[in-house]
């Protein structure tokens, strides 16, 4: 497995939607709530538009047995969400942001019907269990609408790739 694709792997698991497999949907056009999900930060981000970037803060390659590594890869997925609402109030965009990082939370821990599946697809050993924590912080949403700033939070979490021999 390349370090270099990580990142991308898992933003194809967030972007991926199956409806069997009983996880929710995030992009809006499977009927998530987020206009984008993708891999790394651009430049010029869309504006008014509910995105989601996957990152990575840190890569730790671990070696044992002599010739055997395992990569380490904390993911930081930043969201970002636009204060519009139809009823114009600040509390329901901060409740349906609420909700749409609980559905993030819903596809990082994997399927309900396979709760032993921590792969993500089969694109990592495990996901979110090594430590089994996933972290949410959120800015200060007073600030944020007093500045007329999105809501934004920051997820964080592990993934172990498949051991390998180097």
């Amino acid at each position: 497995m390349s370090t270099a694709d990580a990142v991308a792997r898992e933003a194809a698991w967030l972007r991926a939607y199956n409806a069997a497999d009983g996880l929710p949907a995030l992009l809006k056009g499977a009927g998530g709530p987020f206009d984008v999900v993708q891999a790394y930060v651009p430049r010029t981000g869309a504006q008014r538009q509910a995105r989601l970037y996957v990152t990575r803060s840190n890569l730790r390659v671990e070696r044992f047995g002599f010739n055997r590594k395992i990569n380490h890869h904390t993911f930081m997925l930043r969201l970002y969400w636009p204060q519009s609402s139809p009823s114009g109030q600040a509390e329901s965009v901060q409740a349906a942001f609420d909700a749409a990082v609980d559905l993030v939370i819903q596809r990082i821990s994997g399927p309900l019907a396979l709760p032993l599946d921590k792969t993500h697809g089969a694109r990592f050993l495990s996901v979110a269990e090594d430590p089994t924590s996933i972290d949410v912080q959120f800015t200060d949403p007073e600030a944020s609408i007093q500045a007329k700033a999105e809501l934004a939070a920051l997820i964080t979490y592990q993934a172990d790739d498949q051991d390998y021999t180097s």
